[in-house]
């Protein structure tokens, strides 16, 4: 249903931009670890649409000490096409590639709102929840890969 496909930074920010962070500047969608080495950009097209983006990028938490990690940053799907797949569909194409690279832990700061939804995507919660200006609370979410 979903065409899942690597694809360039740029294409992220309008939908970072609508969707997790509407109040603020288009360029604060704009990330310095888009262009870090080893970072890389997932999304969902429907119809040749991009319905859905997560980003990737070689950063350690340092809970998560012997473990290599990646962290995932700005998970977003259009509102219309949610509980439909596409979410999941983009970060089991991005496991398979990290896994391919010996990475063997995810991570995010997942928006307390959606944890559950984490959850479901196998991930689990670390630590308390905490404020993250300007967006609101966060908890820190990881996966063995």
């Amino acid at each position: 249903m979903f065409q899942i496909e690597l694809i360039k930074p740029e294409l992220t920010y309008s939908l970072r931009h609508r969707i997790l962070r509407p109040n603020q500047s288009f360029e604060d969608c704009q990330y310095t670890t888009d262009y870090e080495e080893g970072a890389f950009h997932v999304g969902a097209f429907h119809q040749g649409k991009l319905i859905s983006i997560a980003s990737f990028c070689l950063e350690k938490h340092p809970d998560f000490t012997d473990e290599v990690q990646y962290r995932l940053r700005a998970m977003a799907t259009v509102e219309g096409f949610r509980k439909m797949g596409a979410g999941r569909q983009v970060v089991a194409f991005a496991e398979e590639l990290l896994r391919s690279k010996g990475v063997n832990l995810l991570w995010c700061k997942g928006r307390f709102e959606v944890q559950g939804y984490y959850e479901k995507l196998g991930f689990k919660a670390h630590g308390e929840v905490f404020d993250y200006p300007p967006l609101g609370p966060h908890i820190i979410m990881y996966k063995k890969l």
